[in-house]
């Protein structure tokens, strides 16, 4: 088998059967590889009915070869060039939040800070009629 296929080479087969996973290409009379869905072409593939069909040649690159096995990894998208990606937009900044302040002058009683509690705390702790005899 590796003798007539060797990792990196490109050959031309015949698709002989398709499965969600990927597509099956017979490269002669008795050998058979795999293009996994991954390989089929460039971008995401959902369906492969959609690219290839059963008799289908197409052009593939040796990407594995596994003799104990018996298995082959083939690449079509490895034989195409590329498609150029467009300029993706520059991101723009967030836009920054003004926090707003609601004044609650009406009512001063409620949440004090520890800092403005802390005078009125040991004030009490010194108040002689509070302390229990």
């Amino acid at each position: 088998m590796s003798e007539k296929y060797e990792v990196g080479s490109v050959v031309t087969g015949k698709v002989t059967g398709i499965q969600s996973y990927g597509a099956f290409v017979a490269l002669d009379e008795s050998t058979q590889g795999l293009v996994h869905i991954s390989e089929i072409t460039h971008g995401y593939v959902k369906d492969i009915n959609e690219h290839l069909k059963v008799g289908d040649e197409v052009n593939v690159k040796v990407l594995s070869v596994d003799e104990a096995a018996g298995k082959i990894g083939l690449s079509i998208r490895a034989t195409e060039e590329a498609p150029e990606r467009p300029q993706a937009q520059p991101k723009r900044a967030p836009k920054k939040r003004q926090a707003t302040v609601k004044s609650t002058t009406e009512n001063t009683e409620g949440f004090n800070t520890l800092k403005d509690k802390l005078q009125e705390w040991i004030d009490q702790s010194q108040r002689e009629d509070l302390i229990k005899k």
